[in-house]
């Protein structure tokens, strides 16, 4: 039977803040709201530090704090134990977006995911980490992948694997050292018994994404989930190849593992599509992207004895319906089968809620150096702008905790 609750109970929300910390956070959120200056802030601060201007020491006192865990693993140590005293787990994010790089900063990469599951090792309240792609890979490769998956008819596999056969030797010695790199860290992962999730990125690259980690799953998520694909609902085809991927999961006898998120693209899609002249791979409006997301989480939890799922959610209507569903099946919330996520520094109100009511959350806590984790903060800011309301909710979140607490 479904026990009720709801996201608006503050000091739940923000008992691991402290009067500073929520002054800090109303002036952030303020700012954000403004759309004009995130758009400026989005170009002029990446401009800043390409040129060396020292703000490096403002962007760590500003949204460092509210948004990052610090510079390394061991600075977002105290971050990660402060959350799991509210019985809030941590997704370990190294918050680099990828981009140009030689082989040898791909290798390193690689190793950093690697460096994170180890430091999770033995951490019940660090079982995730989350990796892109394109830390790994180039655009230009996933782009030709991509293009030579979609001219492909047919199963997925079969395409992945026509795929690779099509390559020339150049490109085909690339994607080889990717595999060989994600393979490295799936290895490691299942020996630590630590879940990556792949994030997912750009349409004209998401079917090789898509397809190599299709492949990867079958190979390592034959016992227990270790490889999580990420869905992107407010693209319009998403939850057909939701159903795909599970029917074929269940045809070669591997875990289907799937992180529902929204998106993160929109802006970017639209204008690429406009741009080029092919239809937009996106939804019309938010209410056909909600439509699809709910298909989503009902289809994942009608089938949960074969599909793990991380709901990455800022929704409070979901994330109330996902706690409906699941307590109509009797499932048990504190399971890491199903598990809620939210990002660091935002949507307090659902995370700890949450934690209360005893389900299985975390918070994505990204962490890098600062030069790379702005870009990462600059999305950020724009989906928040982006999103009919998100930030102004967030304000009002902070100020009513304020006006509680009579600061």
């Amino acid at each position: 039977m479904y026990q009720p609750f709801n996201f608006d109970d503050t000091a739940i929300a923000f008992a691991y803040k402290t009067d500073k910390d929520l002054r800090r956070a109303r002036v952030l959120f303020s700012m954000i709201n403004y759309r004009w200056l995130v758009s400026i802030s989005s170009s002029l601060v990446p401009w800043l530090l390409r040129h060396n201007f020292p703000i490096e020491k403002i962007i760590q006192k500003t949204l460092f704090l509210q948004f990052v865990g610090g510079e390394t693993l061991y600075d977002c140590k105290p971050f990660i134990e402060q959350l799991h005293q509210y019985q809030v787990q941590t997704i370990l994010d190294y918050g680099s977006e990828g981009g140009k790089s030689a082989d040898n900063q791909k290798d390193a990469n690689a190793e950093k995911v690697i460096k994170a599951i180890e430091f999770a090792d033995n951490k019940m309240h660090v079982r995730f980490v989350s990796m892109k792609i394109t830390s790994i890979a180039s655009m230009e490769i996933l782009t030709r992948f991509n293009q030579l998956m979609q001219s492909q008819t047919g199963l997925f596999f079969d395409r992945y694997a026509s795929v690779v056969g099509q390559l020339n030797e150049v490109e085909a010695a690339e994607w080889k050292m990717v595999e060989k790199r994600i393979q490295k860290v799936a290895s490691i992962a299942l020996l630590y018994k630590v879940r990556v999730l792949i994030d997912a990125e750009e349409s004209w690259i998401q079917d090789a994404i898509d397809g190599l980690v299709m492949m990867l799953m079958a190979l390592y998520n034959r016992t227990h989930p270790i490889l999580y694909n990420t869905i992107q609902l407010y693209r319009h085809n998403r939850v057909g190849f939701l159903k795909a991927a599970h029917s074929d999961a269940k045809q070669r006898g591997y875990h289907l593992a799937v992180k529902l998120v929204r998106g993160a693209y929109m802006e970017k899609e639209r204008a690429r599509a406009q741009k080029m002249g092919y239809a937009s791979p996106i939804q019309p409006d938010k209410a056909a992207t909600d439509q699809d997301f709910n298909t989503a989480l009902h289809y994942c939890v009608e089938h949960d004895e074969d599909i793990a799922v991380v709901l990455a959610s800022h929704n409070e209507a979901c994330n109330l319906e996902a706690v409906k569903l699941l307590q109509d099946k009797k499932r048990n919330l504190s399971s890491l089968h199903f598990h809620f996520s939210q990002l660091y520094g935002m949507s307090d109100h659902i995370t700890f809620n949450l934690a209360k009511a005893g389900c299985s959350v975390s918070k994505y806590l990204p962490y890098g150096p600062v030069k790379e984790v702005v870009p990462y903060l600059m999305r950020r800011a724009q989906e928040n702008t982006s999103v009919q309301g998100q930030t102004s909710r967030e304000l009002a979140l902070i100020k009513k905790e304020m006006q509680r607490r009579g600061i």
